[in-house]
């Protein structure tokens, strides 16, 4: 588990990715109150219709978003991963308008929804990165449903596969060209819109064809490019290390 003294850590520095911090805005996020808590897997982090009263950091563990249709059926939105506030339009909106669970064991820090208001009203480029930082949320989204809606369930998976990857690897959860799969087959399955046995084929067809090694829930990429092809992955969407100039900024550059 993380220390007491790095539960920001991660988030300022990819809020340094989405905006030039100075050094009180960093404080400024070091210093926000905080409470921690543990989250099991499968365990609720926010419910549909919730009234928030803070917003949930992860600190350590992924989490995901989800929506369920009144027939039962669940669709996965997005993944999160230490640093990400899972519900920071949760400081600004009244009602929350999906689900997310704790995918793995999760480590959370839950800071009060009027700390984050009055952080966002006393620094203008903490304000900015958020923002940039929802817009990104927002990129992602479109993937994932293009992802559903137009690829077919062997590049849907290569792609999720190759932002696992990039993802996992800008945090430090991955490295060598591998990381252990967050996911469960019934889950990948709800993230792409197939059932857990067409996602076992599929996993099991890229095994076959050496765009991924698995050893159990690990995952080996020996050819980036080829997985990359046939997901067909661009990782211009998650804008890893984008710092967004200002236009006097950017007039210098």
């Amino acid at each position: 588990m993380t220390s007491t003294s790095q539960i920001f850590d991660r988030t300022v520095r990819k809020f340094e990715t989405r905006e030039r911090l100075d050094p009180d805005d960093r404080q400024a996020l070091h210093d926000l109150p905080y409470q921690l808590r543990t989250i099991d897997p499968n365990r609720y982090i926010v419910r549909e219709g919730d009234r928030p009263t803070h917003s949930t950091l992860i600190v350590d563990g992924l989490a995901f978003r989800q929506k369920v249709t009144v027939e039962g059926a669940r669709q996965i939105l997005s993944v999160h991963i230490p640093g990400d506030f899972v519900d920071l339009e949760g400081s600004l909106l009244q009602n929350a308008d999906h689900n997310v669970q704790a995918l793995t064991r999760c480590q959370v820090a839950l800071v009060p929804r009027e700390a984050i208001v009055e952080l966002i009203r006393s620094s203008g480029k903490i304000a900015h990165a958020m923002w940039i930082d929802t817009l990104i949320d927002g990129s992602i989204y479109r993937e994932w449903i293009v992802n559903v809606g137009r690829r077919d369930a062997r590049a849907a998976m290569c792609h999720l596969l190759c932002e696992f990857s990039r993802r996992l690897e800008a945090s430090g959860m991955a490295s060598n060209g591998g990381y252990e799969l967050p996911m469960s087959q019934e889950q990948l399955g709800d993230a792409l819109g197939i059932t857990p046995v067409h996602v076992n084929r599929v996993l099991r067809d890229l095994d076959r064809d050496g765009l991924i090694v698995r050893e159990k829930r690990f995952v080996r990429v020996p050819n980036w490019e080829k997985l990359r092809k046939v997901g067909g992955f661009n990782e211009n969407y998650l804008h890893l290390d984008q710092v967004v100039l200002h236009p006097t900024q950017a007039a210098h550059a």
